[in-house]
């Protein structure tokens, strides 16, 4: 099942599916890319960032910007 990354739940693990291709330069160099393990460590509340896992980092994206990314979600 394919979400959005600002949907997924805390550990809940997935594969990047798709990143705009506006945005894609931009997280491909925070680590994030197409078909790479995403794991969500934590989300803050009232719109603030979300936390993902991708190999050994923790990376922190804005809420609009993992809005915009697509992740096919490990059942």
């Amino acid at each position: 099942m394919e979400k959005k990354l600002s949907e997924m739940k805390f550990g809940e693990k997935g594969v990047v599916k798709i990143i705009p291709s506006d945005l894609r330069s931009h997280v491909t160099g925070m680590g994030i890319r197409l078909n790479k393990p995403i794991e969500i460590s934590s989300k803050q509340p009232m719109k603030g960032p979300v936390v993902v896992n991708v190999g050994n980092s923790s990376i922190s994206l804005g809420r609009k910007l993992a809005e915009k990314i697509i992740v096919e979600v490990n059942l």
